[in-house]
């Protein structure tokens, strides 16, 4: 109160006085509203109200204040104490400046206390400067409308779908990118406004937004938008126009209730009959060139070439002589020009996993996609293909370069690359050209400066460091050959934090190679910049040491006396016949080399932290991650609303593309016919700027329910990187050496397994089942049952993603309301009954899973459809029945 005081007496001395504040309460009070956002000092006139009429205060239920004004920081503090609050309106624009335009507000979050308004069911936070969504919302039980709309939001809460009563929310004229997976468990939600931002993709889960009656996604990036908005079986009016649309799924006419479709502005050039022919579609302002209702991915681009749209499923495509363009789900780009292929030819393609055993890196190498293979193999183009290939934005490092990798089956090799920024993907993407199709990865490597050396001689600079240079003199080879050159800068701070303040200095790192095995037949004179701090005035001699390593880095040889140095005030300058890597010291340290190769072996080396967290819906889902150790807090931020557990572990040291293990010990266990479980551990590859992140079920091996098991995870080294430094190898070797942390897990219920316990069936019977088809294998009922040990408390959105009615899911609900074991096995039969005829049935179920969220079990069902797809494949083989069977083997195999 003294504080308010204060406030209000500054006021005044402005001639800011509260000399009405009587009147604004006789008028205001009597029916439980204060509208004190007309008024210029309306925050003034409610702390006046506070502090003279308090108990009438704390009973409005609806208040309306600016946040233009000044005292609005003050006056939030006093927002929480009114209990009854059911509306709140704190809203800018109400000033504007020299230009006659809208003044955003001040407000730039909430006190935490705002979420302990119980009754707020609406609030308004328009036209402020809110970057983040406070997080003191998402406590608010009541909330139905929400407008934060003309802020500069870049993205909501990954558990935003928590606010379950939400039926209203706009977020126009925003910067957000993309929306969270959670945004469809918004059931009740009826009208959603998020036009004006610069949304690049929609999660599948929007289509979850069963009452929604309205959608305006205008004014975005999107280049596509998800089948699943046909489950909209409410939706009245749906806003799409002026995004980058090239193509609109079909199926948004048979949308039932939908009485206006708005696709104005977009880059339509085909559009499906069924929607030209909707009488309230608006298609004004798109290229519209013939319609192809047969085939919905197919347009012709400004090339005039057919452009192909795959969709997730498709793993192949057929390439005319016309040539075409591709665009595949994951966001690469093929262009086949006219003529690539004389005759069709069927392209096939899928993604790998990167195995360290044939995915070889380079030193300082950062892998930054996964590998594409393209089939068929050695086939050779009339003309090059270019193919787009994104990736994983790595730390920008200028004496780095994005290039795209490929394997010829025996050797890999760098592709001549450009970095490209793909609007449609809202990120970057390497572009390269190749006449064969084999492996793709695109890679992160050393700023690369290569030359052709003449018999005349030449000189090659470094792009990275001007002052590293190489001067080839005439003479110095009688064929040309081709040179290259890398150099890796080393920070005095790096050099003091990893030989712990010795007083070491360093130059650049400086990597020579050459394409012959022959050294060459003059001296070739090399230029580096002395240690920084050192210059040729201040230079002591005995302490300059010239170090020359092999291209492996595990040796480093001390050559001061075996060549001529030569120093100018800022260069050291020597001659060498032969190429390898070469670095300046200087110290007062006789013994240099152990220390090189100690600084040599940490600049490869990435600081990591482990990650072992518990869905708080299930904690019989674990979630395991290997985290560089700047990204530890944001992805802890990002996953502590639906995950909890202990704190990340202690920092450990890990190479590029190492491989480690986890194992659940103390009583906890995994399903052993994982593809990924070797020797009952859990495989994982150390790749710095891809997801090393798995989630697994745990089990126990006994019946403990109703009892709480204490476990653990331990994560262990396995196979180290070849040519790793001979003392990270040395230190590795023995059972101690390869462990890294260990982390607690805690199941306080498990459920007893279903295969061993035959009361869960009491009560069911049904008949036997086979999804699927001989082709690509079965679902019996064995692995259903196993399917449903998994799905915990999901099992109604589940349901409803696999097409069961309200009614259905209803209806098994209350029949087994006592059993939850019950409730999932009745889903998931009732389902299988239905589709036992389907073939397509496996790939609902599939894609029904990762709609709700449980990739998990998608990823359980995909493994058992391949196995049943590679034994079948194997028995037609072997009884001699299979039709163009290839007998190229794969390298890779």
């Amino acid at each position: 109160m003294q504080k308010m005081a204060e406030l209000l007496r500054l006021s005044d001395e402005r001639g800011e006085g509260t000399s009405g504040a009587p009147m604004l309460a006789g008028s205001c009070l009597a029916a439980n509203r204060l509208n004190l956002d007309v008024y210029p000092n309306g925050c003034c006139h409610f702390l006046w109200l506070l502090k003279e009429k308090r108990e009438e205060v704390v009973q409005v239920e609806f208040l309306r204040l600016s946040t233009n004004d000044c005292l609005i920081g003050s006056t939030l503090d006093s927002l929480p104490h009114l209990k009854h609050l059911k509306s709140l309106v704190l809203k800018g624009g109400r000033a504007r400046d020299e230009f006659g335009c809208c003044q955003h507000g001040s407000l730039t979050s909430l006190p935490p206390e705002f979420g302990n308004l119980r009754c707020l069911t609406h609030l308004d936070l328009s036209f402020n400067r809110l970057s983040t969504l406070p997080s003191c919302i998402l406590h608010l039980p009541s909330l139905q409308v929400l407008l934060v709309s003309h802020n500069s939001l870049v993205a909501l809460p990954e558990d935003f779908g928590c606010l379950s009563k939400l039926t209203f929310f706009s977020a126009m004229k925003n910067r957000l990118r993309g929306l969270p997976q959670s945004i469809g468990e918004l059931s009740m939600l009826q009208t959603l406004d998020l036009s004006e931002n610069v949304l690049q993709l929609l999660p599948e889960e929007i289509g979850n937004l069963h009452s929604c009656t309205e959608l305006d996604l205008s004014g975005n990036c999107l280049l596509s938008i998800p089948d699943s908005l046909a489950n909209l079986k409410s939706l009245r009016r749906l806003r799409l126009h002026s995004n980058s649309l090239v193509m609109v799924p079909a199926s948004l006419a048979s949308l039932p209730s939908l009485s206006r479709l708005d696709l104005r502005n977009n880059c339509l050039r085909a559009i499906p009959a069924e929607i030209q022919a909707l009488p309230f579609v608006c298609l004004q302002g798109n290229p519209l060139g013939e319609t192809e209702p047969s085939l919905q991915a197919d347009e012709f681009s400004a090339r005039g070439l057919r452009r192909l749209f795959l969709s997730l499923g498709e793993n192949s495509f057929t390439v005319t002589s016309e040539g075409c363009e591709v665009f595949l789900p994951c966001g690469i780009i093929f262009f086949f020009p006219p003529g690539a292929a004389s005759d069709p030819l069927q392209i096939c393609f899928k993604s790998l996993e990167p195995d360290p055993k044939w995915v070889k890196l380079r030193h300082h190498d950062v892998l930054l996609s996964t590998v594409l293979e393209l089939q068929p193999h050695g086939v050779k183009f009339q003309q090059e293909v270019q193919i787009w290939m994104p990736f994983v934005s790595p730390q920008t490092l200028h004496w780095h370069e994005v290039v795209v990798r490929t394997f010829s089956g025996q050797s890999w090799s760098d592709l001549r690359t450009t970095v490209e920024w793909k609007r449609e993907l809202m990120g970057p993407v390497a572009h390269c050209s190749v006449l064969h199709f084999s492996w793709f990865l695109v890679v992160s490597r050393l700023v690369q400066d290569e030359c052709k050396v003449p018999a005349e001689g030449t000189l090659l600079f470094s792009s990275v460091d001007p002052d590293i240079k190489v001067v080839f003199p005439p003479g110095v080879t009688k064929e040309p050959r081709s040179v290259k050159m890398q150099v890796l800068p080393v920070s005095a701070r790096e050099i003091d934090e990893i030989t712990a303040k010795e007083g070491c200095l360093a130059s650049p790192l400086l990597c020579l190679s050459q394409d012959s095995l022959v050294d060459f037949l003059k001296p070739v004179r090399i230029q580096l910049p002395l240690p920084p701090g050192v210059t040729g005035l201040n230079l002591d001699r005995s302490r300059l040491h010239l170090l020359h390593g092999d291209l492996e880095g595990q040796t480093w040889d001390d050559i001061t006396n075996q060549v001529v140095l030569e120093f100018t005030h800022v260069y050291a300058v020597f001659e060498v016949t032969h190429f390898s890597w070469y670095w300046l010291w200087y110290t007062t340290k006789t013994y240099i080399e152990g220390i090189a190769r100690k600084v040599y072996e940490r600049l490869r080396l990435y600081q990591v932290n482990f990650i072992a967290l518990q869905r708080k819906k299930d904690p019989e889902q674990v979630l395991l991650q290997c985290v560089p150790r700047h990204k530890v807090d944001p992805v802890v931020k990002k996953l502590q609303q639906r995950y909890r557990g202990p704190e990340p572990s202690d920092v450990v040291e890990m190479f590029e593309g190492e491989q480690f293990f986890a194992t659940f010990e103390r009583g906890i266990s995994i399903d052993m016919d994982r593809p990924d479980c070797v020797d009952g551990r859990l495989s994982f590859i150390f790749y710095s700027h891809l997801k090393n992140m798995k989630e697994v079920y745990v089990t126990s091996p006994v019946d403990r329910k109703g009892q709480a098991v204490k476990g653990q995870v331990s994560f262990y080294r396995g196979a180290v990187p070849e040519n790793i430094p001979e003392d990270a190898s040395r230190r590795r070797k023995g059972s101690d050496s390869l462990w890294l942390a260990t982390l607690p897990i805690k199941l306080p219920q498990l459920k007893p397994r279903w295969d061993e316990n035959a009361s869960l069936l009491c009560g069911f019977s049904f008949p036997p089942l086979n999804l699927g088809s001989a082709e690509t294998g079965y679902l019996t009922q064995a692995n259903l049952l196993s399917i449903a040990r998994r799905v915990g408390p999901d099992w109604q959105t589940i349901g409803l993603n696999l097409g069961l009615s309200y009614e259905q899911i209803e209806r098994i609900g209350h029949n087994n309301r006592e059993d939850l074991d019950k409730q999932i096995l009745g889903m998931l039969f009732s389902w299988a009954q239905q589709n036992s005829g389907d073939p397509n049935c496996v790939s609902k179920l599939i894609k029904a899973m990762k709609e709700s969220g449980r990739q998990d079990i998608a990823d359980e069902v995909e493994t058992i459809i391949n196995l049943g797809r590679q034994k079948y494949s194997e028995s037609i083989r072997r009884v001699g029945l299979e039709q163009g069977s290839s007998t190229e083997d794969s390298a890779i195999a």
